[in-house]
C-alpha cells in the first residue's frame, strides 16, 4: 500500500525536480521515489574499492568470523 509523504521544497529546487520529471515524462512524486531509489542502491552496496579494504583488513575479518560463529551457537544478545 503507498504513502502519502509532505515534504518542503526551496522553489529552486522544485523547479529543478519539476523540469527534470517533465523532461523524464514522469509526475514529480515518480520522479522523486525514481532518484530516492537509485540513491539507495548506489549507496547500499559496497563497492570493489570498500570490498578489497574489508577482505584485506584481518582483525575485522576475525572478529566478523568469530561475531558469526557466536551467533550460529547462540551466545549474546541481539539487540
Amino acid at each position: 500500500m503507498s504513502k502519502t509523504v509532505t515534504l518542503r521544497l526551496d522553489e529552486s529546487v522544485y523547479g529543478k525536480l519539476r523540469s527534470w520529471a517533465e523532461r523524464d515524462n514522469r509526475a514529480l512524486s515518480n520522479f522523486i521515489e525514481t532518484a530516492a531509489l537509485r540513491f539507495i542502491e548506489e549507496h547500499e552496496v559496497v563497492d570493489e574499492f570498500e570490498m578489497a579494504e574489508i577482505e584485506g583488513n584481518k582483525a575485522l575479518n576475525a572478529s566478523l568470523k568469530k561475531g558469526l560463529k557466536d551467533a550460529k551457537a547462540g551466545k549474546g544478545r541481539f539487540v
